[in-house]
């Protein structure tokens, strides 16, 4: 039997581990070849070779989206190899400290703006060609209940978040009459990751919901399509929030 993303391209952010992770292998086990990025190379290989051992395809490009020619390069590598992107899972992203706005450290702050807006700006940039080309592609960005809702110590995090919400819903908009583009933005919630348990050190893992759930969802969105702008906070009642 084929499977439903046979044939189609993928290409997710923050792949080596977490959310990033779980979401490339279930991609790939709905037939789709996955482009696999993040800094950690030696996690690429581990989700590489999980994605090999099921009988799916993928390609590791390790490198940093806050570096700023690497994303230019990547598209290079990738346009040279595929006519066009089907899936991009915008997942990568930087917590940084939880500080008090009055003490948020100014370089740091500048590095989680370079990561969770900057880069992602560049990344629809480099591969709008490529999404433009695919029959029907699905541009899906991981998000947090922070952007929206701001929170005590949240500040710099959250500030990032609603910024990268407000590009990708743009973009969204620009491509729903002239493509066949669409956007999504999806808020996972409490979901068991390193960077869940950076900003909640006291907190049983085993009490929240592991990535698969999260990448499972994803996947569904890849498969089935959405409307213009789709959004789904906390994945709604599939997936509850236990923060």
């Amino acid at each position: 039997m084929t499977k439903p993303l046979t044939d189609k391209l993928a290409l997710v952010t923050g792949a080596s581990r977490g959310i990033g992770a779980a979401t490339a292998i279930a991609l790939a086990a709905e037939g789709a070849h996955v482009v696999l990025t993040a800094r950690t190379a030696a996690g690429l290989e581990e989700v590489e070779q999980a994605i090999f051992d099921a009988g799916g395809s993928a390609t590791i490009a390790p490198l940093d989206l806050a570096q700023s020619d690497s994303i230019a390069r990547l598209a290079s590598a990738v346009g040279e190899r595929w006519e066009a992107l089907d899936v991009l899972v915008l997942n990568a992203a930087m917590l940084g400290s939880l500080a008090a706005v009055p003490a948020i450290d100014a370089k740091e702050l500048a590095q989680v703006l370079t990561l969770n807006v900057s880069a992602q700006v560049a990344m629809i940039q480099a591969f709008d060609p490529m999404l433009r080309r695919s029959a029907g592609a699905r541009v899906i960005g991981v998000t947090s209940s922070v952007a929206r809702t701001p929170r005590a110590y949240w500040g710099a995090y959250g500030a990032s978040k609603a910024a990268f919400e407000t590009l990708l819903e743009a973009y969204g908009d620009e491509m729903a009459e002239v493509s066949r583009v669409r956007v999504a933005v999806l808020d996972p919630g409490a979901t068991r990751t390193k960077m869940r348990a950076r900003a909640y050190p006291g907190e049983d893992p085993a009490s929240v919901k592991p990535p698969e759930a999260v990448a499972a969802r994803i996947a569904a969105l890849a498969i089935d399509g959405f409307e213009p702008n789709h959004r789904e906070g906390s994945l709604s009642t599939r997936l509850p929030r236990t923060d």
